[in-house]
């Protein structure tokens, strides 16, 4: 029972609601307390299922303008005048409501990936086994990745730097396979995810992260061919320091 109360805001916390100073409490209390940690996986699996069970059957542009004549031509009629206004104020309406499609569609895309990577994150660390290959050692993590997705990368060198390589696993986003890392600093885990470039939404360089939408901080950028993410409940400074290691190690 003394995780009930944990679990009373549980959702919350997975929809990255919870305030950014419970959020540190509340990610310590999951990684520490097994029946939270997979309650949150669970949660968080079925969270994911919803969305994409929600995108199999969205309304194309031509059905909805399909929807809008008929609806039009069911109508009675009315004078020349009157009848030119609506039509020219629906012409206004589906142009207004199409770029406003575009605008949302392109903006959910890149909201939607960094919200699964965020969710990725938390599952990781809520599994009694965050990683397939446990390791220190980069000479070690990078080759088990070998044959397992397609596409090589390099892991930086941790010499002199407050960072450790926990190890390594296979990750998916929307399909697509790529590699997840996970990092220690001062006690904080950091998830360092990497993808192909070209599987992923081309709008991720458009707009920085909104720190107030990200329930961690998280840096993304694209090089060489392939897509970086680090996130985690470090410090942006971590954060940035842990990015700047991968940028000069590809």
């Amino acid at each position: 029972m003394v995780c009930e109360s944990w679990k009373a805001t549980l959702d919350t916390y997975l929809d990255g609601e919870v305030p950014r100073e419970e959020m540190r409490t509340f990610d310590a209390h999951v990684r520490s307390c097994p029946s939270c940690s997979a309650d949150a996986l669970t949660r968080l699996q079925m969270k994911r299922a919803i969305q994409v069970a929600g995108k199999r059957y969205t309304p194309s542009a031509e059905f909805r303008k399909r929807m809008m004549q008929q609806k039009i031509a069911a109508k009675p009629r009315r004078s020349f005048r009157l009848g030119w206004t609506l039509a020219a104020a629906t012409a206004v309406i589906l142009v207004a409501g199409t770029l406003t499609s575009v605008y949302l569609g392109t903006r959910s895309g890149k909201d939607q990936v960094f919200s699964e990577i965020a969710d990725l994150h938390v599952a990781a660390l809520a599994s009694s086994s965050p990683v397939d290959v446990i390791s220190t050692d980069r000479h070690t993590v990078k080759p088990w990745f070998q044959g397992k997705i397609p596409f090589a990368f390099n892991l930086p060198e941790l010499q002199n730097s407050e960072f450790s390589l926990l190890g390594g696993r296979m990750t998916y986003l929307d399909q697509t396979p790529g590699a997840h890392l996970i990092y220690d600093v001062r006690k904080h885990h950091i998830s360092v995810f990497v993808f192909q470039e070209r599987s992923l939404p081309a709008t991720l360089n458009e707009n920085p992260i909104s720190p107030k939408k990200q329930p961690f901080n998280m840096e993304t950028w694209g090089q060489g061919g392939l897509r970086y993410f680090v996130i985690g409940d470090a410090s942006t400074a971590d954060i940035d320091d842990l990015a700047k290691l991968f940028k000069a190690a590809s």
